[in-house]
């Protein structure tokens, strides 16, 4: 069986208002906002400071796309792979009442971008068992850095204006079908 890995924000959760809350709070411009990206990096180039950001975040206020929660309540082995920050991220999968089989986000990839690597190893798998499913290009070459199958969360509506090409998954029920 397949393990499913999935980025957070973006895939599982519609999270671009929470994202971009803080960032407006401390005074930038919205069109200077970009997402993907780990967010000590993002605060750096922004020139804001990470603790003012993670303690601006609202962790109550994201939530899963339609039909998320069915297909992840439905997952026998998943993993989450992310660049958010812990102090938002792990009270927000509290929040969903999500459990992952291991949940990594930035700080487990020293607060650089995230990698697979640490989370096959985690998982006690090889990349050929495991299916990523995210919203942007670093999703993308996290996949392919380990040579793991990768789908698009194609519900995003980025995604959708994007049109990558690769598999697209157009409903999150399509998640099931990489688990063969």
């Amino acid at each position: 069986m397949t393990v499913l890995v999935f980025d957070f924000d973006g895939t599982l959760v519609d999270s671009d208002d929470a994202l971009v809350a803080p960032f407006l709070q401390l005074g930038v411009p919205r069109e200077q906002i970009d997402f993907g990206h780990v967010i000590s990096e993002e605060c750096d180039r922004l020139g804001i400071s990470l603790d003012r950001y993670v303690e601006l975040y609202d962790t109550s206020v994201v939530a899963p796309f339609d039909g998320i929660e069915q297909v992840v309540g439905q997952l026998d082995r998943w993993a989450l792979c992310s660049n958010k920050h812990p102090a938002s991220g792990r009270p927000e999968l509290a929040r969903l009442g999500w459990s992952p089989e291991v949940a990594m986000f930035t700080d487990a990839f020293g607060w650089r971008h995230k990698s697979l690597r640490p989370l096959l190893d985690a998982l006690g798998v090889a990349a050929d068992a495991v299916a990523m499913v995210g919203d942007s290009d670093a999703d993308l070459r996290c996949a392919q850095d380990v040579g793991a199958r990768f789908a698009w969360a194609g519900w995003n509506q980025r995604v959708q204006a994007a049109a990558p090409d690769g598999v697209v998954l157009d409903v999150p029920v399509r998640i099931l079908d990489l688990y063969g």
